[in-house]
Parts: structure tokens; sequence; C-alpha cells
């Protein structure tokens, strides 16, 4: 007897948010759990308390782009339990757990031996063979790559077969197996979301939470490290956070309450001379800051360096 086709289950939406459970979304959410979620119309729903709530109430874990791969735990309705492996965290040594609509999930076809186009645009659109447009695919969305031409990118999708410019992607053997970038590459690809608002869990170039953004920074540049500030604060290698000489463009830092002795609560990307990149808090967007006379300044716990040094 012939042996069914080997299926993963995918995220079938451009960005879909993860949930601590089911009872945590509010009708002011509904933009957010639609068939097909926006999130910038579920942005402009919120006004500023019912923002601030979603930062507050623990209502969201993280994010999935189109394409990532999920581990169905169990469903309940319309709502499917799943593991994000992908997305490293001390929660789950599988990856990371929470709900999404089942509706933003589709089991397809597995793919083996083929590399991976990954976004490397802001956003990028997703067409059909005869040029409709299907999604616009945020920054670091990695999809199966059938055939690659000079100016298009065939592609193996939720949707079937589809297409990608090709300026718009760089083809990587395999999802973990990005090329590494330098430290000043992670600070300019950084630079590149320069206002680009705060978003609670977010993992995408339509917003942004501060540890996704580190996380997806230096994943651009072949970095891989966990989901959460928390994780990270205990990954790559430990740098005196006393000697600012020592720091380094690229290096994470951390931030704890209580003038850094309390919860860790933010993380930012160094850019040299005393500035940091970072995505702040709800109602602010990705800025660059000088940390001397700041409240970071005071609140400063730990310096980590993920990036090689060059030897010649």
């Amino acid at each position: 007897m012939a042996q069914p086709e080997p299926t993963t289950w995918v995220c079938r939406v451009p960005v879909t948010s993860v949930w601590t459970h089911p009872d945590k979304v509010r009708e002011v959410d509904a933009q957010g759990v639609a068939d097909q979620p926006d999130i910038n119309k579920w942005r402009e729903a919120m006004n500023r308390q019912e923002t601030k709530d979603l930062t507050e109430s623990n209502r969201l874990q993280t994010q999935l782009l189109y394409g990532e791969p999920v581990l169905i735990e169990e469903t309940d309705g319309t709502w499917a339990k799943i593991i994000a492996p992908w997305q490293p965290t001390h929660k789950d040594e599988r990856g990371y757990p929470g709900w999404v609509p089942l509706a933003h999930l589709k089991e397809i076809s597995s793919v083996t031996d083929r590399s991976y186009a990954r976004v490397t645009a802001d956003k990028a659109q997703l067409w059909t063979r005869d040029h409709r447009p299907v999604a616009q695919l945020p920054f670091n969305s990695l999809l199966p790559v059938i055939d690659a031409g000079e100016t298009h990118i065939h592609v193996h999708t939720p949707d079937g077969d589809a297409y990608l410019k090709a300026h718009h992607v760089q083809l990587v053997p395999a999802p973990d197996q990005i090329p590494s970038g330098s430290a000043q590459a992670i600070v300019g690809e950084a630079e590149r979301f320069l206002g680009l608002q705060y978003f609670w869990g977010g993992m995408s170039s339509f917003g942004y939470d501060c540890s996704g953004f580190s996380h997806h920074m230096l994943k651009a540049n072949g970095l891989y490290i966990s989901r959460d500030a928390g994780d990270q604060s205990k990954e790559g290698a430990e740098i005196d956070r006393l000697d600012s000489d020592v720091w380094e463009a690229g290096d994470l830092l951390f931030f704890a309450y209580e003038e850094g002795k309390g919860e860790l609560h933010h993380v930012g990307i160094y850019c040299g001379n005393g500035l940091m990149i970072h995505s702040p808090t709800s109602g602010k967007a990705i800025e660059i800051i000088r940390l001397e006379g700041t409240v970071y300044d005071k609140e400063l716990c730990a310096v980590r360096r993920f990036t090689q040094e060059e030897t010649t």
C-alpha cells in the first residue's frame, strides 16, 4: 500500500498572533483573529487603555509568519493549541506554545531538500503565475523554493505555487542556515525599521515588540536566539556591562526594574557611540536614543554578544 504523503501544518496568513488562551481575546481584537487578520486595523481599533491592556494582561505570546510551521497539540472548536518550532523558549523545549485561530493554519505537503527564499524587503508581494496578488509578506518570511529565475522566485506556499520578485528575497540553504552578517549589518538592518510602531508580541515588520525586534534583526544575519528577552539575556557571550568601552555595535543590551536589580523588562541593540536602537513600548515607535542620562542608563542589567570576532 502506498504511504500517505507527509504533510506539515503552517501559518496561512501573513501574520497571526499566538494567544495565551482563546478566552483572552476581547471584542476589540476582532481584526486580529479574523479569517484574514489585519494588524493595522486592529491597532487602530484599540484606544490607549485597550492597547495598554493588551500589553499588561498576558493576552499575547508571540506571532507566526506566513509559511512558518507549527505542531498542533489539540484543537478546541475554532482554535488550535500549537508549538512554534522556529521560536526557541524556556517555556517548551520544542518551541513557543500558545493558541491560534484554526482558520489561520493550513495543512500542506511537506517539502524536503529545498532551498528557501527569505524575504529581505520590509514587505514583499506574493503573486500567482498570472500576476494576481496573493499576500503581502513581512520581512524574514521563509518559503521553500521550487525554482529560481533571474527576476522571479517560484515558491511553495499555503496558497499553492506562487512567485516573489527576486530582488525582494535572499536564497538560503535552509531556515537555520541564513548566512552570517557582521555586527554593523545587524545595526543597518535594524535602522531600516525606524518609525515602525511597537506592537506587543510583535514578530513582524507590521510591528515588533522589543525582543521580537532583536530576535529578527539577529536572525536576518544568521544568528539564532530565543524569542523572549529573558531567555536572550542568558545566551551569547557575557560582556562587562559596567565598561561601555568594550561594547560593540550589534551587542544586545538588557534592562531591569529597580535600577537593574529587579525583573528584566526590555532589550535593545547597541549601535556604538553610546546609542541604542529599540522598539520601546506601546504607543511609541522604533527609535535610536543616546543612553546617557536616560532611565535605561540606570536600568542596564546585562550586555550579551552573539557575533563572532572577525579574523584575518
